[in-house]
């Protein structure tokens, strides 16, 4: 567990990739149950624990995941959430350069629940959602590039959709382009950092999780 900020409201986790952020289907222990037991440890707590999940990261991913610890905290999270007042910003390690050095991305998303993966489709299909990013090339690796994105939408798998429709396939996400996989399954995208106004205290938040700790990154 990789605690990167906490108070009366909030715990904000580095989550590893691989690591589920919330129960599925394979029932491997997930963030929100390994959480649970962190708080019920440290504060003796005898009950059950709130836990409020406001946001995800698909399983293959890393980065900052924010729980809030009360009702009250989760509707006011998920307010500034839906509102767009959450800026999340990723990195991202790509096996091609983007065209251009820096721009913005605006495609229309459609996920197809059975493969679980979205496709970029015609804005006038009534099943797609837009979809809008920001990119800048930080530097040029040996053989991969690593791209800085910031999201200002939310959609399934759009950082991994849209780079993909660009070419820029991220560095072990064969569901989305790459040559070949990451031996521990992960794709070689992060959350970097969060920046919001907390809910409660309305104090101005940078949050910033370092990179898994391996070569490539």
């Amino acid at each position: 567990m990789k605690v990167i900020y906490e108070d009366n409201h909030l715990i904000i986790i580095n989550k590893n990739p691989g690591e589920l952020s919330q129960s599925d289907k394979t029932r491997d222990l997930s963030l929100v149950d390994k959480t649970k037991e962190y708080l019920k440890a440290k504060y003796q707590k005898k009950g059950n624990v709130f836990l409020g999940l406001v946001n995800r990261l698909d399983r293959p991913t890393s980065g900052l995941i924010i729980f809030s610890k009360t009702s009250k905290c989760l509707a006011r999270m998920n307010k500034l959430q839906k509102l767009r007042k959450i800026k999340k910003t990723y990195l991202a390690i790509t096996e091609k350069p983007p065209h251009d050095k820096s721009g913005q991305l605006t495609n229309y998303l459609k996920k197809n629940q059975i493969k679980n993966k979205s496709f970029v489709t015609n804005r006038n299909d009534p099943k797609s959602k837009k979809a809008v990013l920001y990119y800048k090339l930080l530097k040029t690796l040996k053989n991969y590039f690593l791209l800085e994105v910031e999201l200002e939408t939310g959609r399934h798998h759009q950082i991994r959709c849209q780079l993909s429709h660009i070419k820029c396939f991220i560095k072990g996400d064969l569901k989305y382009g790459a040559k070949r996989s990451n031996r521990d399954k992960s794709i070689c995208l992060h959350s970097y950092k969060i920046e919001f106004k907390h809910p409660v205290s309305k104090k101005e938040l940078s949050i910033i999780a370092e990179p898994p700790k391996n070569n490539i990154w």
